[in-house]
């Protein structure tokens, strides 16, 4: 269970306990703010792209959503989420629980501006009903993210 490799992946830096579990699905951006009790826009949704074969992660405040414009000229393509049928394969995690931790080694994590508000943010932790509380410097550190990079609108 992804779950259970991302609490491996977090025990390392001895924080697996940080690891949150809910009785209630966490699944959907307004699914999670309600079962860490936070506001939805504190929500980190982990969007999963292909740029050409390569996959990507792009975390992203819970309000915000890709501006099509700002992907392709970031990315030099138009923006194109991995299927439902093929992103744990690619990924290494499940619909409902992509985050960016303990994840294929080939795929590159991108933090989105959305989040620099905020001084901790609510990710996903490998299932469907899991997050982990982590302020924006621990994120940086424990995604192995690329870059900071600006391709979200509707949040300003």
């Amino acid at each position: 269970m992804s779950i259970e490799k991302v609490r491996e992946y977090f025990d390392q830096f001895g924080m697996k306990e940080r690891v949150l579990e809910f009785d209630q699905s966490s699944e959907t951006v307004e699914l999670a703010a309600q079962a860490v009790g936070c506001e939805p826009k504190q929500i980190a949704k982990t969007m999963s792209f292909l740029v050409g074969e390569d996959p990507i992660l792009i975390c992203l405040a819970g309000d915000a959503k890709i501006a099509n414009a700002k992907y392709k000229k970031q990315f030099g393509t138009k923006a194109k989420m991995i299927s439902f049928d093929d992103v744990e394969e690619l990924i290494g995690h499940q619909v409902g629980g992509v985050c960016p931790f303990a994840i294929k080694d080939n795929v590159m994590v991108y933090l989105d501006e959305s989040l620099k508000r905020f001084e901790t943010v609510f990710p996903a932790a490998g299932s469907g009903n899991s997050a982990i509380e982590l302020t924006i410097p621990e994120l940086e550190k424990y995604s192995n993210f690329a870059g900071w990079i600006d391709i979200s609108k509707d949040w300003e």
